[in-house]
């Protein structure tokens, strides 16, 4: 299914930042470059070179490596229209239903506030890849910093949307703890429970939890499910609406 190639580089304490690279094209891009190093490093042992940046959204873990890699490459960076003001040396700006054209695909562009206000992802329907920043978490999702329950419940939505085959591509390695914090809102799901293991074991190996399937996030992602009667009744809030339940469960993850 996959058409563009997608290397993952760990940087910092528990990002990823991710090469995306068109073969037949040669254009490459690197999505949320939080440090410029690693980036130079990683196209230099592929062999690829740096023609676009893709930003999500401006918090400095995400962009901070976007001007040196600018000045070392002359690539270009799409960031949100929403908050162009934020993202350092942007060129383009995107916005929702809009689609980039990069490489032999088009990025379906989402406007999915609520971590922060002008926070997008790039859904690549042919390579069946999100980039979903910090909206979306392997069994979790972002912190509501500068958005509100039901705006990202909302952003949430327009993922739940997707194919169940779609790779999600999200920039931190937070899954062991995110399941720990799943199993004591949704204890009897034994989906949960098997991927939880699974997860020990991965992270016990040194391995990556990241890239997550959209099908296994909606059967075992609370965040997700804010409105299934087993997660509303979890958090004591039997037939509540789902953004009533979307926000016990983030408040009870703030301080898990």
């Amino acid at each position: 299914m996959t058409q563009l190639t997608i290397h993952q580089i760990p940087v910092l304490s528990d990002n990823y930042v991710y090469l995306v690279h068109d073969e037949a094209s040669g254009e490459t891009a690197v999505v949320d470059p939080a440090v410029a190093p690693p980036v130079l490093a990683a196209l230099e042992a592929q062999g690829w070179r740096l023609t676009h940046i893709l930003n999500t959204h401006h918090h400095a873990d995400h962009t901070g490596g976007n001007l040196a890699l600018k000045q070392a490459t002359g690539c270009t960076i799409v960031g949100p229209r929403a908050d162009a003001a934020r993202i350092p040396g942007i060129d383009v700006q995107v916005g929702d239903g809009d689609r980039y054209r990069f490489g032999g695909e088009d990025a379906q562009v989402f406007d999915v506030p609520g971590h922060t206000r002008g926070h997008i992802a790039y859904f690549f329907a042919a390579s069946r890849a999100l980039f979903c920043g910090d909206t979306l978490f392997a069994l979790g999702c972002g912190r509501l910093f500068e958005g509100t329950p039901a705006q990202m419940w909302a952003s949430l939505g327009k993922f739940r949307a997707l194919p169940a085959d779609t790779r999600v591509y999200c920039a931190h390695e937070y899954t062991q703890s995110n399941a720990r914090f799943a199993l004591t809102v949704d204890p009897k799901n034994d989906r949960l429970k098997q991927r939880a293991a699974e997860i020990d074991r991965l992270r016990a190996a040194g391995q990556p939890t990241v890239p997550s399937l959209l099908g296994e996030e909606m059967a075992t992602n609370p965040f997700l499910r804010a409105d299934e009667d087993g997660v509303a009744a979890a958090v004591g809030l039997a037939g509540a609406d789902p953004v009533s339940v979307f926000a016990e469960v983030r408040k009870r993850k703030d301080s898990f």
